[in-house]
């Protein structure tokens, strides 16, 4: 059986070598299926009018902030959240694979509703470092391809005064703050990263240390912000 190696880069430096890369982790705005059904890796699922709307706040945000570069998975609900922060910045934004969604595999495209019965799907949700979804991938895998990207970009903006921007999905950014944090891919519900939000992650040779998490310009997603009547 191979083994899924999760390396990140403050494990393969030197501890004489100072080193930090500093990456704001970005949630993709809203999109339809949101909260609705597993979209996915299905194509045309683009940010609604919500998160358009989000998108450009974002952006506003981060106007006084300079991004040494900008990273999205390549999918256009990422991708439309990334391109109004790259406009401000002045920057392109480069696609990663490794960035991309969770394969769903059997599971894409089905609602949440029709899944929740499904005893595979309970199994995944109290289980992940244990479960395959069917015709898809595996927690360990997601978080593989995405510390190689995080590995890939702290040795190309290994300059403790870039901040590097990186656009991807809840689950695939909850694994990766997780691990940073020490914690199992079981509890990464526990971690709320509403849409269009910032977390950031500062990644030195002795390790990383989460400087911010799930911040939004308003309530975090789901919230009840308003009193009951």
């Amino acid at each position: 059986m191979s083994q899924v190696t999760t390396k990140m880069c403050w494990l393969t430096v030197p501890r004489r070598t100072v080193r930090m890369t500093n990456f704001l982790l970005i949630r993709h705005a809203q999109c339809d299926p949101m909260g609705q059904s597993i979209a996915g890796r299905l194509p045309g699922i683009h940010l609604n009018d919500t998160g358009r709307r989000e998108a450009e706040r974002l952006a506003d945000r981060l106007d006084g902030v300079a991004l040494a570069g900008l990273y999205s998975s390549p999918l256009e609900r990422a991708l439309e959240t990334a391109r109004p922060i790259a406009l401000r910045q002045q920057l392109s934004v480069r696609t990663l694979e490794e960035l991309n969604e969770i394969d769903f595999g059997e599971w894409t495209g089905r609602s949440l509703a029709e899944l929740d019965p499904l005893p595979g799907w309970r199994r995944f949700n109290s289980f992940r470092s244990g479960s395959r979804i069917p015709g898809g991938e595996n927690m360990a895998e997601v978080l593989a391809r995405s510390l190689q990207a995080i590995d890939r970009l702290c040795r190309l903006h290994p300059d403790s005064a870039e901040i590097v921007g990186v656009v991807s999905h809840g689950d695939v950014l909850r694994l990766l703050v997780g691990h940073a944090l020490g914690s199992s891919p079981d509890l990464m519900q526990r971690l709320e990263l509403s849409p269009a939000s910032l977390s950031i992650l500062e990644l030195e040779s002795h390790g990383p240390r989460l400087l911010l998490l799930n911040s939004t310009d308003g309530w975090p997603f789901g919230f009840p912000s308003r009193k009951a009547r």
